[in-house]
């Protein structure tokens, strides 16, 4: 898609919010259909990182990402960059529950709960965490937001998302460097707090 077709693609979408915001009922799902392939590039590229044997199918990851969607309240839904915001949250909710699933089931199995050996967020995100270490990591991204929503906002679009760091920085308003430099803090930060006895410092992120 050319530059031009993107920036009407994008109108087109934040009309429709819009739309929706005022209480039309077809316009979410009109500016779903418009925004799936990026949805569902997105659901891929995120699914390509889990460990071998995930069932989950790009394709329903993002209808399930979208059942969540559309229980979100229309009035929070601003424009096209926020909605793509919005659906990677829904992703993350989306793989969080079906962990949950995967880990009852290796319970009533009667297999031993993995313990948190690895890094649940790589330098190079070149592999997904165990079910265990996906609740895990769900916890402490909650116990983030507390304290620095918009880091736990980049580990979100970033690892469950799978958007690059000009994309995120579009969506949050700020630069390509502030993305890179608080991804490094949140991935130091839920390090630390994942594994206290492998952190080298356990320094707040708050602090230099």
């Amino acid at each position: 898609m050319n530059d031009r077709r993107a920036e009407e693609s994008a109108g087109e979408v934040t009309r429709l919010l819009h739309g929706a915001r005022a209480g039309d009922p077809d316009a979410l799902s009109k500016a779903y259909e418009l925004v799936y392939a990026e949805l569902r590039r997105i659901a891929a590229s995120r699914l390509q990182r889990e460990k071998a044997g995930h069932t989950l199918q790009p394709t329903a990851l993002v209808n399930e990402a979208y059942m969540k969607l559309a229980g979100f309240p229309a009035n929070d839904l601003e424009d096209r960059r926020h909605f793509i915001g919005i659906a990677a949250r829904a992703m993350r909710q989306v793989l969080v529950d079906h962990a949950r699933r995967r880990d009852a089931a290796k319970r009533g199995d009667g297999v031993s709960p993995a313990t948190l050996t690895g890094r649940v967020i790589p330098a190079g995100d070149t592999s997904g965490p165990d079910p265990e270490e996906l609740l895990a990591l769900d916890a402490a991204l909650d116990r983030l937001d507390e304290r620095e929503p918009r880091l736990r906002r980049v580990v979100e679009l970033r690892y469950f998302g799978g958007l690059n760091d000009s994309e995120i920085g579009a969506l949050l308003g700020v630069t390509r460097r502030t993305v890179q430099r608080d991804w490094t803090r949140a991935r130091a930060w839920l390090h630390a707090e994942l594994y206290p006895s492998r952190s080298s410092d356990g320094r707040d992120p708050d602090r230099p």
